[in-house]
């Protein structure tokens, strides 16, 4: 009868600490999410109408789904066209802003794919540049939004501002080349602005837009 007793008392025992180890990951998980995701984890609480365990569920899908991606490196030369179809696409805003708007959003999704991010799909593409680059990807939202025709000139112009800072993540972001050339740039050196003071092009053009904008 003894040895029963001790059994159960060690079986209730085990149950406890499984469910208060249970809790603890639980709750280091939520804060894991919440740290890597940032802004992109309360869009996920609002979108899921304020259900946590919903939004961190579907977080952690992203993450297990896309945590394992590695992002490739830009050929300098691939580097130098995106940046120059960057600076185009912001010039003709004042003319064409919703034309600018579907270029850029199309131009982004296009970079994303070559970094290595699945192309196919934006929600897929989106999903996967959140684990990746969560504190950037609010303006490709807002911008793929604007491309579509549902918001007005000034959100389209903030939507470019805003989406710029994923494409220089994009652009800028290189993994370490394992064997560089010592002759030539490595690669995670931002590309250099045709005046060759090393001004990045898009920041040029930055307060270009800002001074077209009022």
């Amino acid at each position: 009868m003894l040895t029963i007793v001790i059994i159960a008392v060690i079986v209730i025992a085990a149950v406890a600490v499984l469910v208060a180890g249970r809790g603890r990951i639980r709750d280091g998980g939520g804060r894991g999410l919440k740290h890597r995701f940032g802004p992109e984890y309360d869009r996920a609480v609002a979108d899921h109408n304020g259900d946590t365990k919903a939004a961190e569920r579907e977080l952690g899908e992203r993450v297990k789904q896309h945590g394992s991606l590695t992002e490739q490196p830009l050929s300098p030369e691939a580097r130098a066209q995106y940046t120059a179809q960057w600076v185009g696409v912001q010039e003709q805003f004042v003319d064409s802003p919703h034309k600018a708007v579907t270029e850029a959003d199309a131009l982004l999704g296009r970079l994303a794919k070559d970094r290595g991010f699945p192309g196919e799909q934006f929600e897929e593409q989106f999903a996967a540049l959140s684990v990746h680059h969560a504190a950037h990807v609010r303006g490709y939202r807002s911008m793929h939004t604007a491309a579509r025709g549902h918001s007005g000139t000034e959100e389209m112009r903030e939507a470019m501002v805003e989406a710029r800072s994923l494409f220089e993540a994009l652009i800028t972001e290189q993994p370490a080349d394992p064997a560089p050339d010592r002759d030539s740039p490595q690669s995670s050196d931002p590309p250099k602005s045709p005046d060759d003071n090393g001004h990045a092009p898009w920041a040029l053009n930055r307060r270009h837009a800002k001074g077209n904008s009022t």
